[in-house]
């Protein structure tokens, strides 16, 4: 039954930061209350309306499209600050009536945000009167024009705007009255009262929810602050007066409005009159402009000519099974409607590589298609990798393909640029998404409200542990700390943070879509303009999808741009080099033993520490491998991993269920790692049609049980049909390609990106340098990564020079095949324009001698204070005079004297015998450094650490040295695998802890040990944690002992930590004994009473033990009643005595 009242003046969180409730906790709100319709009007934006649409429709209950707009008082151009402070607008509801004033209302947010903007997204009366047919009108909140007048007793004003609104939307204008407690409001409500008498208007109540219960108002209040960056406790913040702004019921509402004429009833036949259905399914695709002189002037025809010279272009021949292959995909593109799709896509890419902007060999299922592959969209061979045309587009499920493509991420805005001249600047346009507050992000979001400190909140919110989208629910559930939290000091903040957890925070550009429509961008859908300038629809990618328009993925790959340099730095060094990275030999075995070793970081896809690990056992030793461990390599499938490297070896038998599957699952040892295969299986032991196989592949890998069930029927009647094949074989297949499906992955994807893999290995093996400097330039913005990379050069024994303003380029480059040049870029606050200038000037000037000379020559516009503090922090100022701290100490008299040069040189003033300055002081005359002490090592090194992210001149581990060799028992440059040690033990200083939980939710923490050698990856299990935990802090140097995992090697110690001690502790616990080794034939009587002598000089507390070498082997002898000291002196008078390598200490 329909519901007397609806309310038609609503928020979501698309409202961004002001609307605490998502647009499903809106629609269940409105279905909990009985009430069959509700309106979404968002201030300013129409951001929700695909994702609110589609679940009012699925809830049953009818949606309202609507928008509160601001109206620009006077002109939408006029932007300057008025004279009363106020931002220059009043509110107003709108609410598309049919599907022409949902385009209208598109229209209006769209002029709102791209030409009204000025504070808010604002409209006008003029286009209120050219955009207005299909819109119902609701005068607003406090903040309508018309309530604003009266309140201020202007009565003529309200009348003259009410008549104006009536006129524009006539017989479809209402004044809208709220009843919040607010005293302004009810004095509204008579005065509308009088006004609609008056005027014979009418009215409308609504009650503006912001959020769906009355208590979630002070979330709602934090929400607000939020928006407003204020804390709550802020006396001068904009709060809502009273916490009524919620889903009221009908009887409440009827409660508050019985006495104004109609204003329930009206809301009822408002809802009455709106009809309005968006077209979900349909599609909107631009068409392809045809060369003139093309012979066929159809899209289809068209397409397909192009393919065939391609494909001869690439096979040679159009072989009867390339013609048969490319026949069934055409027409399936045909039937579908999608030739102008591809044809756009081969024209874009074309466009990239004809204007040497790398693209990726391609992306997603796209490369399973010949059609891709012939257009040149992609450059995998779909019939050698035996990849599927079904899995990429199915003619029993019309979708529209996705043809994600990679570009060098340094160009891609170049492709879009051709692409918004090829259409038309009004067609085309990057896509909005939508930050979610996160359970971290809305701890510290809540927490700064709430006026905690920085301190507080963080350490709240990192009791939340590490993994990837877990909630503030599960983050409770898991860890006690957080819990007390809870439940104690924290508990508004968590309250609070519960009920906007998950809620839109702001709003941003997807890094790679695009849409293309195929006219005006606006008859399709709304656009939004960032802060920052970008246009965006106002609809994500999800939106754009439903609404049937072509959304294209133009994603940014850095690897692209690392293979496109790499070959520039080659190209610099030796002009004659020619190489095409799509045609290097795919057998290459000196590249497999890259991947075999793990040396793979920088390499795509294969960095990780745990992939790097599986290629040391799985030794992969064909593209086909490396397109496996891919695939294989992501929780679910990972756990066949290493079932799959037996059987590569042989170690394990290989096991088909039924001889038809073994030339499907030859290539990956008996094991379905993908969604292709389970496709093929179904296609070739069960007899289903490839389209049916991909169903069958999607309802396995979603769960769809119904649909499964179905299916399963048929496979078992398909094998006894095809392969007689009996029902419980059948059934044992089914179930077994069943578990594997939910895994399976694209072998589309992996494939390509393998390639990509395969690529930068070859280069890293072959160009290391130029690979590695490469890899550096495109990692400057982020330190952590520079530090593994360095360290990885150290490991190929490429040598990274420190930066050096007078040497290095803003890039890192290679100087030769074993040594790199430090990018200046890689320096903090220092930035390319300001290096642009130095570099520009030292090119004209020479080398600089002082930081006097530095400053009278570059442009100090562009090079300031913080620059100059950077530079010589870092180190990239050593060549100039003085040391750094005199330096530092100079730089604002540099700066002083550099401007007082130039301003000089501007204006000509300097002659040939010196010119004089304001202050009449001889400005030719340099100044010179004061006399300062260079600042302690400890203080050099953390500058470095400050701007470089590492340590550059030294490492503040250098003063536990003689310690850390001493009771460290690993070396880093030795294969661990070929000593044979059961506990090792390391020290060094921890860094980059991260908290998880075990499976019974006790904690455990994962840690690095940076050591002098090398670096080791610690896990603390829930025991060794509780007993350590206040050790195991960041910066704490402590030694480790403990046994090695199975994945290490050489190159990376990882250990299961059993005891932590602290460095200074260190030589008291671990020294018990002093050992050492002698040769008796070698040791007088008297070399012998002068090592007791020595011994007693050195009393203590530790054993002495003799180790000697006789014929009888080797000889323990401890020595009884002698006590010694294990001191750094006693231990280097034994050393420089017997040597080095015969004196050790153990415990």
């Amino acid at each position: 039954m329909a519901s007397e009242f609806v309310h038609l003046h609503n928020h979501s969180d698309y409202s961004l930061l002001d609307g605490a409730q998502t647009v499903q906790t809106l629609v269940d709100t409105i279905d909990d209350l009985g009430m069959d319709s509700v309106a979404l009007t968002e201030h300013g934006n129409m951001f929700s309306v695909v994702p609110y649409y589609k679940s009012a429709k699925k809830a049953g209950v009818k949606p309202i499209i609507g928008c509160e707009t601001y109206v620009a008082i006077g002109s939408r151009f006029d932007k300057k600050p008025r004279s009363d402070g106020g931002w220059g607008n009043n509110h107003l509801v709108l609410l598309a009536q049919n599907y022409q004033g949902y385009k209208n209302l598109m229209k209006l947010v769209t002029y709102g945000y791209l030409e009204g903007f000025y504070y808010r997204p604002r409209v006008d009366i003029d286009l209120l009167k050219t955009h207005n047919e299909g819109i119902i009108c609701l005068s607003g909140c406090l903040k309508g024009e018309i309530t604003e007048k009266m309140l201020k007793d202007d009565w003529d004003g309200a009348k003259e705007a009410a008549l104006r609104f009536a006129e524009i939307f006539e017989n479809r204008f209402y004044l809208e009255v709220q009843n919040h407690g607010i005293p302004d409001e009810i004095q509204n409500i008579e005065n509308m009262k009088k006004l609609s008498g008056e005027l014979g208007l009418p009215l409308v109540c609504t009650n503006d929810a912001h959020y769906a219960k009355h208590e979630h108002w002070e979330a709602h209040d934090v929400h607000i602050c939020l928006g407003t960056g204020k804390n709550r406790d802020d006396p001068n913040r904009l709060k809502y007066a009273t916490p009524e702004f919620y889903f009221k019921t009908q009887d409440q509402m009827y409660d508050m409005f019985k006495d104004v004429p109609n204003a329930i009833e009206n809301t009822r036949r408002i809802a009455d009159s709106i009809e309005i259905e968006l077209p979900i399914g349909d599609y909107h695709l631009p068409a392809f402009p045809i060369p003139q002189d093309a012979l066929h002037q159809n899209s289809d025809d068209y397409l397909q000519s192009l393919c065939e010279k391609g494909i001869k272009e690439r096979y040679g021949d159009l072989t009867p099974e390339l013609e048969s292959r490319l026949t069934h995909e055409l027409k399936v593109i045909k039937k579908m409607g999608f030739a102008g799709y591809f044809l756009i896509t081969a024209d874009f890419v074309k466009y990239a590589k004809d204007n040497a902007i790398p693209v990726g060999p391609g992306r997603g299922s796209a490369a399973g298609s010949l059609v891709s592959y012939s257009l040149d969209i992609t450059t995998i061979d779909p019939l050698r990798h035996q990849l599927l045309f079904e899995r990429f587009l199915n003619p029993d499920r019309i979708s529209l393909p996705d043809i994600d493509i990679d570009f060098c991420i340094e160009r891609r805005s170049e492709v879009i640029d051709y692409i918004k001249k090829q259409y038309g600047e009004n067609s085309v346009t990057q896509i909005i998404t939508f930050g979610k507050m996160k359970a971290r992000q809305v701890i510290r979001d809540v927490g700064r409200v709430l006026g905690y400190s920085f301190g507080e909140i963080d350490k709240l919110a990192k009791m939340i542990p590490n993994t990837i989208n877990i909630t503030l629910k599960e983050a409770l559930k898991q860890n006690p700390n957080l819990r007390s939290a809870a439940e104690g000091q924290y508990k508004e903040v968590i309250e609070h943070s519960k009920v906007l957890e998950g809620m839109n925070r702001h709003a941003s550009i997807h890094a790679a879509g695009v849409v293309i429509a195929p006219g005006d961008l606006t008859d399709f859908v709304p656009l939004y303009r960032s802060p920052q300038g970008d246009v965006t629809s106002q609809y994500d990618m999800k939106g754009l999808e439903e609404l049937g328009l072509l959304k294209l993925d133009f994603l940014g790959l850095r690897n692209l741009t690392v293979i496109d340099n790499t070959l520039k730095l080659l190209k610099k060094r030796e002009k004659e080099i020619e190489i095409e990275i799509e045609k290097i030999p795919l057998d290459d075995s000196k590249v497999y033993k890259l991947f075999s070793k793990g040396l793979t970081i920088g390499v795509f896809q294969f960095e990780s520490s745990g992939m790097r690990e599986f290629l040391k056992k799985l030794k992969p030793t064909a593209i086909e491998d490396l397109i496996a461990m891919n695939a294989l390599y992501r929780p679910g499938p990972m756990d066949n991993i290493d079932n799959f490297i037996a059987r590569k070896h042989g170690k394990k038998k290989i096991v088909y269920a039924h001889p038809a599957m073994e030339p499907i699952l030859e290539e990956t040892y008996g094991i379905i790692v993908y969604q292709e295969q389970v496709m093929q299986i179904a296609h070739e032991v069960a007899g289903f049609t490839l389209a049916e196989a991909d169903i069958m592949r999607r309802a396995m890998g979603k769960k769809i049980k119904e649909l499964m069930d179905k299916l399963k029927i048929k496979f078992i009647e398909g094998a006894g049909e095809k392969h007689n094949i009996s029902k419980t074989k059948s059934k044992e297949m089914f179930e077994m390609i069943e578990k594997f499906a939910q895994y399976g992955f694209n072998k589309s994807h992996s494939t390509a990106y393998a390639y990509v893999a395969y690529q930068t290995a070859w280069l890293k093996t072959y160009y290391p340098a130029e690979f590695m400097s490469a890899n550096l330039t495109s990692e400057m913005s982020n330190i952590d990564r520079i530090v593994i990379l360095i360290n990885e050069c150290r490991k190929l024994k490429i040598d990274v020079n420190p930066p050096d303003v007078n040497i290095s380029d803003i890039n890192f480059r290679p100087v030769d095949k074993k040594t790199i040049s430090f990018g200046l870029n890689a320096i903090k606050n220092v930035g390319t324009k300001s290096l642009e200038q130095i570099i520009k000037t030292r090119n004209k000037h020479g080398e600089f001698d002082s930081l006097f000379d530095f400053c009278a020559n570059v442009n100090l516009q562009a090079v300031n204070k913080r620059v100059l503090e950077s530079l010589n922090m870092s180190g990239a100022m050593d060549g100039l005079e003085g040391n750094r701290a005199q330096k530092y100490a100079a730089i604002e008299i540099a700066l002083k004297y550099g401007q007082t040069i130039q301003e000089n040189k501007a204006k000509n003033q300097v002659d040939l015998f010196g010119a004089s300055s304001n202050n009449g002081q001889d400005i030719s005359i340099v100044p010179t450094l004061s006399m300062a002490e260079e600042w302690p090592e400890s203080q050099l090194l953390e500058n470095e650490k400050e701007v470089l992210g590492m340590y550059l001149s030294g490492h503040p581990l250098l003063k536990f040295a003689e310690d850390l060799e001493e009771f460290s028992n690993f070396d880093f440059s030795e294969n661990i695998s070929n000593k044979n040690i059961e506990k090792i033990r390391v020290g060094g200083t921890i860094a980059d802890v991260k908290m998880h939980f075990d499976r019974k939710n006790n904690q455990m923490a994962f840690f690095n040990l940076d050591c002098l050698g090398g670096q080791a990856e610690i896990l603390a299990f829930s025991d060794t944690f509780a007993k350590y935990k206040d050790l195991i802090i960041n910066d704490n140097v402590v030694f480790i002992t403990g046994k090695p995992t199975d994945e290490t090697d050489f190159s990376d110690l990882k250990m299961i930590a059993e005891e932590i001690v602290t460095v200074t502790k260190a030589r008291e616990i671990y020294s018990k004994n002093v050992n050492i080794h002698i040769e008796p034939n070698e040791m007088s009587p008297t070399d012998i009473d002068a090592l007791l002598e020595m011994a007693k000089n050195h009393k203590g507390s530790c054993g002495l033990i003799f180790h000697i070498d006789s014929e009888r082997g080797k000889q323990r002898i401890y020595a009884h009643n002698v006590k010694v000291s294990a001191n750094k002196l006693f231990l280097k008078k034994l050393r420089d005595t017997y040597g080095e390598q015969n004196i050790w200490i153990s415990d």
